[in-house]
């Protein structure tokens, strides 16, 4: 009934024509005059009808149907289900009214989307964020009100490249003064307590020496080292590599059979990518820059006159202790200096660096057990060359 009232509210005639009759034939009287023109029209009616119908099922031009959102969309649905159904029944009469006229079924076509489902929508594209410094960023978002300035990005970019640069490469440490340890052993082992040096039995552990000797080539003093360390670190290497020459030309009898009696003048000494000589360690080094006598009684120079080559090493800490009980010793020991009534004979070392020492006799006078009258005149002895061995 509810598909009549449809059809009632288009066109009530068609209705009428359609509306199932007896199966019995009508009286005469109620026939109309010309019945087969009659039927022909309302044939003609009801495709028209139905075409009218098609139009409505397919739903015509909609030009709002693409901007409609899901409310539209769910209510058409109910519609569409109802149109349907009414021509369902149109064909139904159709068929019971003439049984010779098949209709095609033609049923209006579903909209793809069923009601309930999400339909699309707009979406806006967000704007580009802005191309950041070469350096590692977070995601950039997708919304255009959290996209970052330029500027700050730069800004950004810099401070985290800055923290990135100072943990991937650390400052270089300053180098630290070497370990002397390994020449402190040498040393006790193979120098007497009077400095006597055992070359022919040193000269088996010389692997040990150089491998002394590359520690001091590593790194020279610089000013965080310290005045002890340094001057510790210079006297160490000139009696180390002193003993170091004594061994490359062994056997031999005297320092002064090397290099025609002008070894001390070679440069072979490599340290820290500079090549020296003993004389520069001991008179462009040591001795202009700490302007400390004592030294001269710290270094070694191979031969008997020379001042005993201690038997431990210098370091930062005994540096200064050692100095003052090697220089005592020195110049009370007889066997280099003859303090003696009337008549004094000193080291050729007092002789040949005296202004390093000032007034002789007071420098003497500090350090002997009897000092020197001023009436006494000091005299200098003969160096000997020989081996300090």
């Amino acid at each position: 009934m509810k598909s009549l009232f449809f059809l009632q509210s288009f066109s009530p005639p068609i209705i009428l024509s359609f509306y199932p009759l007896p199966n019995h034939p009508a009286p005469a009287r109620m026939r109309p005059k010309n019945h087969e023109s009659m039927t022909f029209r309302n044939l003609a009616t009801y495709l028209s009808f139905l075409c009218l119908l098609s139009l409505v099922a397919c739903g015509g031009p909609q030009p709002e149907a693409a901007s409609t959102d899901k409310g539209v969309a769910s209510t058409e649905a109910p519609d569409l289900m109802e149109k349907e159904e009414v021509v369902r029944d149109v064909i139904e009469h159709t068929q019971e009214a003439n049984p010779e006229f098949v209709a095609e079924e033609k049923l209006p076509v579903k909209p793809v989307a069923a009601a309930g489902t999400e339909q699309p929508t707009k979406t806006t594209t967000a704007p580009k964020a802005p191309k950041p410094a070469p350096t590692t960023q977070p995601a950039a978002s997708s919304s255009p009100a959290t996209a970052e300035k330029p500027a700050d990005q730069s800004v950004s970019s810099e401070e985290r490249t800055t923290e990135v640069t100072t943990a991937a490469e650390p400052a270089p440490q300053a180098p630290t003064p070497p370990d002397h340890s390994a020449w402190n052993a040498l040393l006790k082992q193979y120098v007497s307590t009077s400095g006597d040096v055992n070359y022919a039995r040193l000269k088996n552990q010389e692997a040990a020496l150089d491998a002394y000797l590359a520690t001091l080539a590593e790194a020279t003093p610089d000013k965080d080292w310290g005045r002890n360390a340094s001057m510790a670190y210079w006297i160490n290497a000139y009696n180390a590599f002193t003993v170091k020459r004594i061994l490359d030309n062994w056997p031999v009898k005297s320092i002064m059979d090397l290099d025609g009696g002008k070894t001390w003048d070679v440069k072979w000494i490599d340290l820290d990518g500079k090549t020296y000589s003993l004389n520069q360690i001991e008179h462009e080094i040591l001795r202009p820059k700490y302007g400390d006598p004592r030294i001269h009684f710290a270094v070694n120079c191979a031969a008997a006159s020379c001042p005993p080559l201690a038997n431990r090493a210098f370091t930062a800490s005994n540096l200064n202790g050692m100095l003052e009980s090697l220089t005592r010793k020195f110049i009370n020991n007889g066997r280099y200096n003859q303090i003696e009534a009337g008549a004094v004979k000193v080291s050729k070392i007092f002789d040949w660096y005296g202004s390093d020492f000032g007034d002789l006799r007071t420098y003497l006078n500090k350090y002997l057990d009897d000092p020197i009258a001023e009436s006494t005149e000091i005299q200098f002895r003969d160096y000997d060359w020989s081996l300090n061995n």
